[in-house]
């Protein structure tokens, strides 16, 4: 079955996780250290009244300390409150976060009702997270009534702004015929925008659309390069499938050492479907190549996954294992 879009995003940049639905979310900021957001926390009513008189940079460290930062941290509640009191004056930034809190609960009860107002608000300004997140909402049927078309409508609105996760659950409308004829073209023109935007994803995606030959040429080549992207920032798909390229020779030298080694990531980082591939793999082998196979991964010469998202599952591509 192919993957669901998922959320993303990005700035106050603000972010939206790439939550597990796969239709992309959107989140992008980086996740910050203990010691960092402890530091912010003890400068939280500077910043406060820096961002007040209208300094962004002061305004993006309140944002991402509130991403960051657990509920119960000193200083989230005066953060919230800042926000909150943002968001009513109609910015578009505090409007996507504090959406985001209230949908996903976070330093607040559940309120779905006030998640799609917020989400509206932000996107009836043009706000291409919010709307990207608003069409999750009409996809996935959050708090509304499920409708494709008008998901499709906000897809379209965020990726016609520039949102990769939009991008993403664009094409994959596209590409599964949700609302819209099943366009493969048009499905890897949307995969390749947010790919080229570093979305891992949409790069997953695309790498199998040149494997494939769906909606491009097949290319054996790009298929591995896309694959490789995505691989290192650890989705786990990519990782399967960059196993695949070295198994069978396809865009890759043919090679079962790094084969194993992709194939025993991806198995590790929760592709369970791959263990078929390992398995039979591992029984052509020789013990001297499993052994450097295991050499790889003990040695982290594969990138592990990044978890640079807080509150964000593992991407998956559209496709499953090749």
């Amino acid at each position: 079955m192919p993957a669901q879009p998922r959320r993303f995003i990005s700035s106050l940049p603000v972010l939206l996780p790439l939550f597990a639905s796969l239709l992309a979310p959107s989140l992008c900021l980086s996740a910050r250290g203990p010691q960092q957001v402890s530091d912010t926390a003890s400068s939280i009513p500077g910043l406060k009244a820096r961002a007040d008189s209208g300094d962004p940079a002061a305004r993006h460290e309140l944002a991402i300390f509130l991403i960051s930062s657990d509920p119960s941290a000193p200083g989230f509640d005066q953060a919230l409150t800042w926000l909150q009191s943002l968001a009513s004056k109609n910015v578009p930034e505090a409007q996507f976060l504090l959406g985001y809190f209230y949908e996903h609960a976070k330093g607040l009860p559940r309120d779905l009702a006030k998640a799609l107002e917020n989400y509206s608000g932000a996107a009836s300004q043009g706000y291409p997270p919010a709307e990207n997140n608003l069409g999750t909402l009409y996809h996935y049927g959050i708090g509304v009534p499920q409708d494709f078309a008008v998901a499709l409508r906000w897809y379209r609105a965020a990726a016609l702004h520039g949102n990769p996760a939009g991008q993403l659950n664009l094409g994959t409308f596209h590409y599964l015929g949700y609302a819209t004829p099943v366009d493969y073209n048009e499905a890897t023109k949307w995969f390749h925008a947010a790919a080229e935007q570093g979305l891992a994803p949409a790069q997953g995606s695309l790498a199998h659309c040149y494997l494939k030959g769906v909606g491009v040429p097949a290319d054996y080549a790009q298929a591995a390069h896309w694959a490789r992207l995505a691989a290192d920032q650890g989705n786990p798909r990519a990782f399967a499938l960059l196993g695949y390229l070295y198994e069978t020779g396809k865009g890759l030298p043919l090679d079962y050492v790094s084969a194993y080694a992709w194939y025993f990531r991806a198995v590790a980082a929760g592709n369970a479907s791959t263990s078929d591939r390992l398995k039979s793999l591992s029984q052509i082998m020789t013990r001297r190549q499993i052994d450097q196979a295991d050499s790889l991964v003990s040695a982290r010469s594969i990138p592990a996954q990044h978890r640079s998202d807080p509150s964000a599952s593992s991407p998956n591509s559209l496709f499953p294992n090749p």
